[in-house]
């Protein structure tokens, strides 16, 4: 009876310790597929804003907005491509300038519009202010439903979903095959995805904690804070000052010799030689 009792101890010890394992597997495995998605929105990032002509305008931007919504892959549905939308980051920057770790979120549910021939793009979302991040983090956050939060495309993009960006709460940006590419994202939805975080931080919190508090921090995020603040800090590029053009018709400008304090100037006068005889 004793020995009975003793294998049943052994067999619940190990089998506590083989479901200790499992979890302990399950959690690395997805922290792990977390950390893929945080260095893939780190590089999307520095490639959505090397956009040519549109570089100075996209950073002067990010130095401007309160969040970033960084979708490091958003696919269009199709025949060939089964599923719609894709897994993004939220991060946030505080009044000192530093931007926070990420919450993890999805998009999907709506109609994405890309040019023709596009299937799949690089999208950052630009949140410009307080009111549009309340909204996003606000349960789910559909785009285009919230009548308050004006939408604006940066740059050339489709009929009809292209505006100047000016005053737009939120601005999208998007990228596909190293160039712009024009997208509508009306109708998505984005959600927040609590397994994610408690994978990432390793322990419950929610998307508001992360980006507006900042009570969550994982340090393999820093590459991806340390590149957010290197763009929003690069300044814009100054054209040099052109030289102004000649009045036409007028010589060319001579150096001008100005005499010291000093110096009086003095006049030298110079006898003319005799006209030759026989000329009038």
């Amino acid at each position: 009876m004793g020995w009975g009792v003793r294998l049943m101890r052994r067999l619940a010890i190990f089998a506590l310790a083989a479901l200790g394992l499992a979890i302990g597997h399950r959690d690395a495995r997805a922290q792990a597929e977390e950390q893929a998605l945080v260095d893939r929105a780190t590089l999307s990032l520095s490639e959505v804003f090397d956009i040519g002509d549109l570089s100075a305008d996209a950073k002067s931007l990010l130095g401007r907005a309160r969040a970033a919504m960084i979708c490091p892959r958003v696919i269009r549905g199709g025949f060939v491509i089964a599923g719609q939308g894709g897994d993004c980051v939220l991060v946030a920057r505080d009044g000192g300038g530093s931007w926070s770790s990420p919450a993890f979120y999805t998009m999907g549910g709506g109609s994405i519009g890309f040019q023709v021939g596009i299937q799949d793009a690089q999208v950052v979302m630009l949140i410009m202010n307080d009111k549009a991040l309340d909204a996003v983090l606000d349960s789910q956050f559909r785009v285009g439903g919230d009548a308050g939060v004006a939408l604006g495309t940066l740059g050339r993009g489709i009929a009809g979903s292209t505006t100047a960006a000016v005053g737009a709460d939120i601005v999208t940006i998007a990228r596909a095959r190293g160039l712009f590419a024009g997208i509508s994202l009306d109708g998505n939805i984005l959600s927040a995805r609590s397994a994610a975080m408690r994978a990432y931080f390793g322990r419950d919190v929610s998307a508001r904690q992360v980006v507006v508090a900042m009570e969550a921090h994982n340090p393999a995020a820093d590459p991806l804070r340390a590149a957010l603040m290197r763009l929003a800090a690069a300044p814009a590029a100054t054209p040099a000052p052109a030289a102004a053009p000649a009045a036409q018709g007028s010589a060319a400008p001579q150096a001008v010799i100005t005499p010291g304090p000093a110096t009086t100037p003095r006049v030298q006068s110079e006898s003319l030689p005799s006209p030759p005889r026989g000329t009038r």
